[in-house]
């Protein structure tokens, strides 16, 4: 009987683990799918190849995470079928983990969807005496009336805390509230649509690790599009 090769049998190993989480997890099916269609994006958008490397390699560290949010899901379910906090602990860390390096990757992609002379413009206004807000100072008073609305809603709901549940998304509401500004910041539709993607994505994660409803998330996305079109659109500039 021929030895079995220690590599080969390495590379096999591996390979069944990616196959499997594909298989298995939809998270994992749309975070390819995204992938796809960043990387697509950039193509159509000319970037520079030091960006394209930027986001492969976030796009990377968002589908290894995945997978070992995946494995840890799996140890636990093993070592405590039934439900323990400890377990649920455990879950919630490398849920967290994976959205954390989800807005990392958002952040970043957003960034690079600026580039350069958007940055150098957004720096100026800083410093700009015009009527109204620059577009940093838009962005943060945004960003505060964002919490304001999803802690009003909250309570309104009366179930939930700070930072998980309730009646209204905040990260939902966080998200699209960036992805609507980014919108506007950009002139490409195409970088603005991509943004948007992956705010729908941080939503999809709260759904699946049902922390929230499709009506709350749906609620979240409402306040932070009406709170980007408010900033962007209606108020004076």
């Amino acid at each position: 009987m021929p030895k079995k090769d220690p590599v080969m049998s390495s590379f096999k190993a591996a390979v069944s683990g990616l196959v499997h989480t594909f298989r298995s997890q939809r998270h994992m099916r749309i975070h390819l799918f995204v992938a796809l269609v960043t990387v697509l994006g950039a193509v159509l958008l000319n970037l520079h190849m030091r960006e394209i490397l930027i986001l492969l390699f976030m796009i990377t560290f968002v589908l290894v995470a995945e997978m070992f949010n995946s494995a840890i899901e799996a140890t636990v379910d093993l070592v405590s079928p039934g439900y323990h906090p400890q377990a649920k602990f455990a879950k919630d860390i490398a849920a967290g983990a994976v959205l954390i390096t989800t807005i990392m990757a958002i952040i970043v992609g957003s960034l690079i969807v600026i580039g350069d002379d958007q940055w150098e413009r957004l720096k100026l206004s800083l410093t700009g005496q015009t009527f109204g807000l620059p577009f940093v100072g838009r962005l943060i008073a945004g960003g505060f009336l964002v919490f304001l609305l999803v802690i009003i809603g909250k309570g309104l709901g009366g179930h939930g805390r700070i930072m998980r549940g309730g009646l209204v998304s905040g990260h939902s509401a966080l998200g699209f509230f960036l992805a609507t500004s980014v919108f506007f910041l950009t002139d490409s539709v195409l970088a603005g649509a991509i943004t948007v993607l992956l705010a729908i994505i941080i939503a999809q994660s709260r759904w699946e690790g049902r922390i929230h409803s499709v009506f709350e998330l749906t609620l979240g996305a409402v306040v932070g599009v009406a709170l980007g079109l408010v900033m962007f659109v209606f108020m004076p500039k």
